[in-house]
């Protein structure tokens, strides 16, 4: 049975833990079109950065594991491992595109298909919610053929939490010497009224809302 999971905003602190998640995705699959794996240092400035103004949620299990990303507070029967994370930016630095935002979401190897990754993105959509966002985005890569760095897994995934395909650019990035294509999927989470209210920054959204 698996293990209660907490989840909890990010802070620039837990750049190892995630970035431990996130560098298998850069060295062994085109889930991201990022060739070299961040230092920590640049993955606690990307975190900083996102918590201006958007949500940065970790998903955490307990463990008895002494792998990256575990805390162990003495004498705790379990330590805590983060085993996924999900993130929002903007989707355009316009102004009149303040209301929309691209969702991003990144599971340890061992916990895809835990239901992890459906905990995460609900959270966030609870916390994009209660800051007036209406519309959620998401840039997936994209196989023109399914292989060993790539398949249609997340935009199956994505499909499945009820969001809808925009579009596809082809052959559009070029990573292990193939080219992959990448798609656009959206979600709309509130009503377009003719006078929006103002977005509300993420650090004043009460953690109760989407924790």
């Amino acid at each position: 049975m698996s293990l209660p999971v907490i989840i909890r905003p990010a802070s620039p602190e837990d750049a190892e833990a995630l970035l431990s998640i996130y560098a298998p995705y850069v060295k062994h699959t085109a889930i991201t079109f990022e060739y070299e794996v961040p230092s920590a240092e640049e993955f606690r400035k990307r975190i900083a950065h996102t918590l201006q103004h958007y949500p940065y949620l970790v998903a955490e299990r307990e463990t008895n594991s002494s792998a990256p990303g575990i805390k162990d507070e003495g004498n705790c029967s379990a330590c805590t491992e983060i085993a996924g994370y999900a993130y929002a930016g903007p989707l355009h630095a316009r102004a009149a595109y303040a209301w929309s935002v691209e969702t991003s979401i990144y599971v340890r190897e061992s916990e895809r298909k835990s239901g992890i990754g459906k905990a995460l993105y609900a959270s966030l959509e609870k916390a994009l919610a209660a800051q007036n966002m209406t519309n959620l985005n998401a840039c997936i890569a994209s196989p023109v053929v399914d292989d060993e760095y790539l398949n249609h897994n997340s935009i199956q995934f994505h499909q499945h939490l009820g969001y809808s395909m925009v579009g596809e650019f082809h052959k559009c990035a070029y990573k292990f010497g193939r080219w992959y294509n990448m798609v656009w999927m959206e979600k709309i989470i509130a009503d377009h009224p003719d006078r929006q209210p103002d977005v509300i920054p993420f650090a004043q959204i009460p953690p109760e809302i989407y924790c």
